[in-house]
Formats: structure tokens, C-alpha cells, sequence
């Protein structure tokens, strides 16, 4: 049988589980509900959670868009807060000057990949956020990051 530290670790275990999964599904809506807003703002989305596959992974790209203004590409870092918890802060503070020199390595990455060097493109955010309980969002695009 299993002794009770055994039983506790296994109770932690299922719970960090748990939240990891929540976070993601969380995540997850927060990347649907931009993308919809980006093609009702007329972008096109290219590619959602674009990864480098090939070596080191260097990271992941939430939103990949071809702005149909200007035909940029646009590299769109999306983050994704509960309003009734993070009312007071902003989604885009937790985008740092380490989170734009990383997106901007996998941003050279894919397009060496797919043979775009020669276009422009630019970086963008989109802050999602969600009233669980109301069921809505309120979201905000901050262009030329």
C-alpha cells in the first residue's frame, strides 16, 4: 500500500498537473479569442503556436498574421489574464526585453524557413482579458512593439 507521504505527493502531483493544464486551456482561449479579433481587424493568420522543430528550440510564436494594410508580416505575442484576479496590471507588462530578443531569434527563424527574409514584418501583442464569470473579454492590440 502506499504510505501517507506517498499518498501527499501523489495529491501535489495531480494538482500541479491540474493547474499546468488549466493555464494552457486558459492560454489557449486567450490565443482563439485574438486571432478572431485579428481577422475581424482584417489580418490574415498564417500560423498559430509556430515552434522550431528543427535543433534547439528557441521558443514559440503565438500568432503568426499578414497585416492585409501594409502586407507586414506580424509576429503577435499574446498574453492572457483573468480580469477579476489581474484587474490592476496589465497582460503586456510581462512582455520583457528578454521576450523580444527571444521572439525575435524564432521570428529570424521561421523567416529563414520559409524563405522570407527579404519581407517586413513587425512585432505585436494583444492582451486578452477574460471575465470568467460574465463570460466576456475586453482586448487590446499594441502594434510595433
Amino acid at each position: 500500500m502506499f504510505s501517507q507521504k506517498m499518498i501527499i505527493i501523489i495529491v501535489i502531483i495531480v494538482i500541479v498537473i491540474t493547474m499546468v493544464s488549466s493555464r494552457r486551456q486558459f492560454g489557449d482561449l486567450g490565443e482563439k479569442l485574438a486571432a478572431k479579433y485579428l481577422r475581424d481587424k482584417g489580418y490574415k493568420i498564417i500560423e498559430t503556436n509556430y515552434q522550431n522543430n528543427l535543433g534547439r528550440r528557441v521558443g514559440e510564436i503565438d500568432i503568426v498574421a499578414r497585416d492585409r494594410n501594409n502586407q507586414e508580416i506580424v509576429f503577435v505575442e499574446v498574453k492572457t489574464r483573468e480580469l477579476t484576479r489581474y484587474s490592476s496590471t496589465l497582460p503586456e507588462e510581462n512582455i520583457t526585453q528578454a521576450k523580444l530578443r527571444k521572439l525575435a531569434k524564432i521570428a529570424n527563424f521561421y523567416l529563414g524557413q520559409k524563405k522570407l527574409e527579404k519581407e517586413n514584418y513587425r512585432f505585436d501583442a494583444v492582451s486578452v482579458w477574460l471575465d470568467l464569470a460574465q463570460k466576456t473579454a475586453k482586448i487590446k492590440h499594441i502594434s510595433h512593439l
